[in-house]
Order: structure tokens, then sequence, then C-alpha cells
């Protein structure tokens, strides 16, 4: 019985883990269901592994294991204290190169999508960047399923399904909050197998002399359970100061559109929507938002919407729980009014 390998990077920041890893296991797993049928006829195994670097990172190997890792390959090392791009993609191209792996599945954060490119350009194979959609399926009269890796292409207008054919590892960099977070148990076991980096005498010709730190960055708006987006009907960058707010009063974040990104009214870090963050909020906001195909993708797991718009027939309201036909200049504030007071009258 051979064992095919699917992995998933385990990304951590200074010891601080990314939850789009344990999102991607939860996939990892999905995907190995979907080949099930196979697995029976040739007896081999899917074993889902992940890939783990750093400095002192083991709880983290500890935490990964709870959430659906079969096995972690480790590489803890001084030098993999802050990301570099050099030692990472060296440490995880030994590791490929040694273990073969069939499908390596990693996080498209900032961090993501830096090391994978390397990492794929490394090992001579394909990656679908920016994934939104990932399944096991025939391609081409394969005699297997391959990974069948689906991302938005022209601007978010078309969504592109991308087969790597000839080499391994499949790879693909998937978006954060695209998938639900696997249930954790903390009765899971697992083997850690150590390896070891490369006394590359190149490694170091890199030196990491200070982190700073983007305040937009810092919002994670993919994680937040709260947001308050804003859309054209906005009209100016200085609507945003009324999301703003509401926000605040609710410990919640702001979000927006890709054309007031593009109008340059707010960062493209707040942006939600197929070409910007996939979002998975216990209440999203939407205010001035018409409802673009493009956009509705990226609410489409928010547990409720609200959406605000003076256009009645707006396509925002096919998705949202509640629709309210008005002037966003008039509800927001005094729903920010109400807020307060019901959080005063708590107090």
């Amino acid at each position: 019985m051979a064992e095919r390998r699917f992995w998933v990077f385990i990304e951590q920041e200074e010891g601080k883990p990314s939850p789009v890893s344990w999102e991607l296991l939860g996939v990892a797993h999905k995907l190995a269901s979907e080949i099930e049928d196979e697995l029976q006829a040739s007896g081999d195994k899917v074993v889902v592994e992940g890939v783990l670097l750093g400095e002192n990172v083991e709880p983290i190997a500890h935490t990964a294991i709870e959430y659906g890792a079969e096995r972690i390959y480790l590489i803890d090392d001084a030098r993999l204290k802050h990301y570099r791009n050099r030692p990472y993609y060296k440490g995880i191209t030994a590791l490929v190169n040694k273990y073969k792996p069939e499908v390596f599945l990693i996080g498209a954060t900032t961090l993501g999508r830096d090391l994978a490119g390397a990492v794929a350009t490394s090992l001579g194979t394909g990656l679908t960047a920016d994934c939104t959609q990932l399944e096991m399926g025939f391609a081409r009269n394969s005699p297997k399923k391959l990974l069948l890796a689906t991302r938005p292409a022209f601007g978010g207008n078309v969504m592109a399904t991308i087969v790597c054919h000839k080499t391994t590892p499949q790879m693909a960099s998937v978006r954060p909050r695209v998938f639900p977070m696997p249930q954790r148990d903390p009765t899971r076991t697992a083997e850690i197998i150590r390896e070891q980096l490369s006394n590359d005498d190149k490694m170091d010709k890199v030196e990491l002399l200070e982190v700073i730190r983007d305040r937009v960055q810092d919002v994670n708006i993919e994680y937040a359970d709260v947001i308050i987006s804003g859309g054209r009907g906005l009209g100016s960058p200085d609507g945003f100061e009324l999301l703003e707010k509401l926000a605040s009063e609710l410990g919640g974040v702001v979000g927006t559109t890709r054309p007031c990104v593009d109008a340059g009214w707010i960062n493209y870090g707040h942006q939600v929507g197929q070409t910007g963050k996939t979002v998975r909020p216990k209440l999203y906001v939407a205010a001035g938002i018409s409802g673009a195909l493009q956009h509705k993708v990226g609410i489409l797991n928010s547990d409720f919407i609200i959406a605000i718009n003076k256009d009645p027939h707006a396509p925002i309201f096919e998705l949202s729980h509640i629709g309210i036909t008005g002037d966003l200049f008039e509800i927001i504030p005094e729903f920010t009014k109400q807020i307060k007071e019901m959080k005063e009258s708590w107090a």
C-alpha cells in the first residue's frame, strides 16, 4: 500500500499560526475523500500532512495535529525565526524532493504568495494562485483524478479552472476564509518528523533589519466578526467616517468594494469580494453597495447580512437577511446612535 501525500504549509509569523493553515487542513481532508474510489481500487492511502518551519515552533505542530494533520514535517532552526524567502523555499523544496507529495496547498497570504511562487519555480511545477475553489476530478484522459483549482481571472469577470497535468506536486495557494475552519480535536496525536535546514552559505545573504507593520494589514478583515462595508453610494471618501463610527460601536472593521478602492477612497486591505478578501463575519452591513456578482461572491458565507440602499431593486437585497430601502446618510447615524444608547443602558 502506497501513501499519497496531500501537504499543507503551516504558516506562522513570530510564533503565531495563521488560521488559513487550519482551513487548508480541512479542505485537504475533503480532497482526500473525493478520491476514495481510486483508493479502493489501488489499495493506496491518502495522508494529510503539514509542513512547518520556524524557530521554537513545535507547539504549533501539535496544534496542527489537533486540526487534522496526520503527520508533521518540522524544520526548527534559528535562521527561520523571521520569514525570509530563500531559507524557507530551500527548506521546503528539500522536503518535497525527499517525500514527493502529490498535492501542496499554501495560504494566499502576503507570506504565502511570496513563498508559493519561489517553491513552484524551484521545483519546476505548476502553481494556481489565489484560488477560491478546489476539487479532485478527471481532466484530459488522466488515469487518476487531479487537483482542479479555480481562481478569478480577467479582473474577476471569469472563473478559470486550472489543472497541472505533468508535474507534481500540484500546487495551489488558497484565499483565507474561502473554506470553513475544521473542528479542533485536542485528543488527536500524530508523528512529528524533524528535518534539518541545509548549511547553504547563501541562506544568510539577506538580513532582516526591521519589521514595519502596516496598520491596514493589522485590520485582518478576513477574520472579523463584524464588518461595516460601504460602496459607491457613500459618494466620497468622507462617507467612510460614518461607517468607522458604527464599526467602532459594534467592535467591527470597515470594508468596501472594488470601485471605492479603484477611486482611491480607501486602501485595498479593506476590499471585500472576488478580487479582494473573502469574509465570514457574524454580521455584514452593506451600505450603498449595489451588489455586483464580484462583491457578492466574497460575502456569501456571512451569518447575517443587512443591506442599505436607495434602490429597492439593488441586487444586494437578493442576498441580504434584512434589506432597508433608504438614505444611508440618515440610517447609519441613527443606527450608530441607537447602538450607543443601548450599550450605555447596559453599563
